[in-house]
Formats: structure tokens, sequence, C-alpha cells
């Protein structure tokens, strides 16, 4: 596949319009029309990155965070970054990141978490972003009103919870006259003429419709297809930072030790009151500070995420919320095999990938 293929069908997933201003994400290096056979996944790209995909001969390199975040004013080899970077374009590697925009989406970083953890009917921690929603009215001639409804429901229109391909469909006789110039699919010009249509009534998301429309209008019978889009005010899908939700209610020492075995990690940092049963719970993958006073005000009994720092525990505590330090790494590792997983099978295979887990900075607790 060519890179921006794969780049098309990631940004699909985790959409631009997600990406926060503040954040530098996408296609960072390479050329899009390079051919792509294996891919490298990982958290960071940082050296030793680098190095194991030259050993396993990468052609891609896809991560969470952005190589290049800050503007640049040089590329050179006098700088650990730079240096990385020149040797990436010196061996045609191509590099994509998901960032904020993969934060957000649904089935992302936090909804990965969610789900390793056990957290059932979750919602958005911190909402930024709401879906607008459209109503999409066509008219068809019957014998196309099949062809046209699988079209749009193939291709994300009439979605509505856990139903897709919704339609409301009404028959009725729609009329034109041909004018000069005009080579109509039915009737001649000049000559009114009536034919038996299908109105196809269907509810699409902001982001899916300039693609909708484009297939829509491809695959219609007619010159010049009729068709309205009206605003809606009904609340399309919700983005945002973490995830709160509820698990069985569980001493907070025995969910402690399922975390641990969950994210694969020998030790947590847990600031707060210990001696407690829990039922709610907030995560947010990452460095998830800014976002104490949120899991308070939903009423959770616990908040997990990474990068706590001394005030940001004080403040915690102050709320009475219970926070648990995981780490930045692990409780957003969870994200590489549903990337793979995603890849695998919107290309049917035909990536060779490879985790490199391993990209946290090394410690030990001593």
């Amino acid at each position: 596949m060519k890179a921006i293929e794969i780049v098309g069908l990631l940004d699909r997933w985790a959409p631009r319009h997600l990406v926060e201003k503040w954040d530098n994400t996408g296609f960072q290096i390479g050329d899009p029309e390079k051919e792509v056979e294996k891919v490298l996944l990982s958290l960071d790209l940082t050296e030793e990155v680098f190095q194991k995909a030259l050993e396993i001969k990468a052609h891609m390199i896809i991560t969470h965070h952005p190589l290049i975040f800050n503007s640049l004013k040089s590329i050179t080899r006098l700088n650990p970054k730079e240096k990385l970077i020149y040797n990436i374009i010196k061996e045609d590697i191509v590099v994509y990141n998901a960032h904020t925009n993969l934060d957000l989406t649904l089935n992302g970083v936090n909804d990965t978490l969610a789900q390793v953890l056990e957290i059932k009917k979750t919602k958005p921690l911190n909402v930024v972003y709401e879906e607008p929603l459209y109503k999409l009215v066509v008219f068809v001639p019957n014998n196309h009103s099949d062809k046209i409804r699988n079209i749009l429901g193939d291709e994300g229109a009439g979605w509505i919870g856990n139903y897709s391909h919704c339609t409301y469909n009404i028959e009725g006789i729609g009329t034109f006259m041909p004018q000069e110039g005009t080579n109509p699919y039915i009737g001649k010009t000049y000559e009114l003429e009536k034919v038996e249509e299908t109105r196809i009534e269907t509810i699409v998301q902001k982001k899916d419709l300039k693609r909708v429309l484009n297939k829509m209008i491809k695959a219609h019978p007619y010159e010049e297809v009729a068709y309205d889009i009206y605003p809606l005010v009904n609340q399309g899908e919700i983005f945002g930072y973490g995830r709160i939700g509820e698990i069985e209610k569980i001493p907070l020492s025995n969910y402690l030790d399922k975390i641990k075995k969950k994210l694969k990690v020998d030790h947590l940092i847990v600031y707060g009151f210990m001696e407690k049963d829990i039922k709610k719970v907030a995560v947010c993958g990452g460095s998830g500070s800014s976002f104490i006073y949120d899991a308070y005000l939903h009423g959770a009994d616990i908040y997990i995420t990474g990068d706590i720092k001394y005030h940001d525990a004080q403040y915690g505590q102050e709320l009475g919320l219970t926070i648990v330090d995981a780490g930045h790494y692990h409780t957003e590792k969870v994200i590489l095999p549903v990337i793979e997983e995603y890849l695998y099978e919107k290309t049917k295979g035909a990536l060779q990938m490879e985790i490199f887990d391993k990209s946290s900075p090394n410690y030990v607790v001593y």
C-alpha cells in the first residue's frame, strides 16, 4: 500500500478535526507515494525505535506521540532530535503519528484503557467536541433506490446508536423538464417528465458529509441530482479526554491488584485514602492531572492516570479523591495492539506490523 493510503485509514479513525490547536500531529516525514509493506508501531520515536525500524526493514513508523512537536529552525546532526530526523529522511522511512485525535476519538486511547480496566457505561470525562449532524434528503428513481440506500449506509450515513443504514423512505412523483444541452437519464428535451421516485432521508455526521455526497452523486443515475441538506440540533457524538464509568463494587486494594495485572506494571503510586470500596472509576491515558477536578465532579471514587506531581496529589487529597498514578507510558501503551488490529482488518492483512513496547524512558525503583 502507499503511505498516503495508510494515513487515510488512520485519519478516518482518528480524524484531523479532533487534533487540538496546540498539538502537532499527522503525516510528519516521508514520501506519501512510498510503497509500504512493513510498519513499526510505537508510542514514541526514539533512537532505539529508529534502530529497531532499521533492523526489521520497516518502511513506516506509526507513533502516538509526535516526533516533531515544536518548530524546527534546522535539521542537522548537531543535536539528538535533529540527527534522528536527518537519519530517518536519509533512510527514506515514513513517519506518522496520531496524538490528541487518538486520545479523543471513539475506541482510541481512553476507551481502550477503560476497556482494559473493565470499566462499563463509560462517557468522556472532559468533553471538547460534539460532532454536528445533518439530515440528507435525496430523490431517486425507484429502480435505483436500493443501490443509493446501500451506498449511503456503507459510507457512514444513517448511524443512530448501534444501528447502521437507518433511512426513511417515501414514494411519490417527481417532475422535471430537460432543457437544451441536457442529457437526461429519463425524458425528452422540453417535455415535462413524471417519474416514480423515492425520497430517502438519513442522518450524516459532518465529518462524513463530503464523502457521502461524492459517493451518492457518482452513483446516482440523474445528470443533476436533487438533494437537500438540513442542519440538525440533535446531539451528535461527543468526544473528550478521559473516561468515567462503573465497575462491580470492590475493595480498592483488590482493584489496585487488577490494575497492575491488566497494565502489566510492578508498581503503582496511590495518593489519598486507601481503606474504601470503589464503584465509580475515572481514567485518562498519559498525563491527566488537568482533569482531576472533572473526575471529582463526576463523583469518581478513584482516578487512574499518569504524571501526577506533588501539588496535583495534594489537590486531589483536598477533594477527597484517591488518585492512582500508573505511569504515562503504561496508561497509553494499550493502544498499540488496537492500532495493529485496526490496520490488519482495514488492509485485509496486507501489512506486516510489529509493536515496539519498550519506548518509555528507562528507570528503576531503587
